[in-house]
């Protein structure tokens, strides 16, 4: 895997930006095309995204920083390194948090945005691990697996080692996820519940994947990893979720 795709003069892009890039892209692409379709205001869609894309950059920074406290005490200047140190659920939850705000100050109804957009933050996600993976972070365990993948230059993983392809794994989840999302949008009972399935398809295939995780320095709780003890929540925030906006819809109903 590499990194470093090719330079224009002095701009070099990096596979992991660009995918980045296209993610947000897409996202915003589908969401708008979606809010249309729905009857939804697609003018606010462009600044849903900014809004989710910079509280998901400060979400992330912010649990890594949380996660990696000691470092950080001890090192100060960690926070200035904007090319490390993301957490994926950082950046769901301050993404969801600023979506919230961005609703209450335009005095819009955040569970039916919600559902139109948690899709596209899927579909973010299968691009962003695909940038993963051409970087090596996030790489999984050894393995003697026919499927293990070897990196050779990457500034993360270890290289000249064969390791679970836990990257191909999440991308391919969050791809998936995309498409169950926008199949599940159709046969909804209730706003909230595209998002609510949502939150416990990711907290548990996030859960099973993070036992074949090798990057441990991101931290633990007792015997579960950050992410796993965060899972069990979001899990759980998802089904309630499910259950309490399926049994209001008939209220709303009548």
């Amino acid at each position: 895997m590499k990194n470093e795709l090719f330079a224009i003069g002095p701009i070099v892009v990096y596979g992991y930006g660009l995918m980045i890039a296209i993610g947000i892209l897409a996202a915003y692409f589908v969401g708008e095309y979606r809010a249309k379709r729905k009857g939804l205001d697609a003018d606010h869609i462009f600044n849903f995204v900014i809004w989710c894309v910079i509280g998901g950059f400060l979400g992330s920074k912010l649990l890594y920083s949380l996660t990696n406290i000691k470092n950080i005490i001890a090192n100060p200047s960690l926070l200035l390194d904007f090319q490390n140190g993301w957490v994926v659920y950082g950046g769901i939850i301050g993404g969801i948090f600023s979506a919230i705000i961005y609703c209450r100050i335009k005095k819009l109804k955040f569970l039916p945005y919600f559902d139109l957009l948690i899709p596209s933050v899927a579909l973010a996600q299968g691009f962003g691990r695909v940038g993963c993976l051409l970087a090596g972070c996030c790489y999984g365990h050894e393995t003697n697996s026919p499927i293990g993948i070897v990196f050779h230059t990457s500034a993360y993983a270890p290289n000249n080692i064969s390791l679970v392809p836990t990257q191909i794994i999440s991308s391919g989840l969050n791809f998936l996820h995309f498409f169950v999302l926008i199949w599940f949008a159709k046969r909804k009972k209730a706003d909230g519940q595209v998002g609510a399935v949502y939150l416990i398809l990711y907290s548990i295939g996030r859960f099973i994947l993070e036992y074949y995780r090798g990057d441990l320095i991101r931290g633990s709780v007792g015997a579960l990893s950050t992410s796993q003890f965060i899972s069990i929540f979001t899990v759980i925030a998802g089904v309630v979720l499910f259950i309490i906006t399926g049994r209001q819809a008939p209220k709303e109903q009548l």
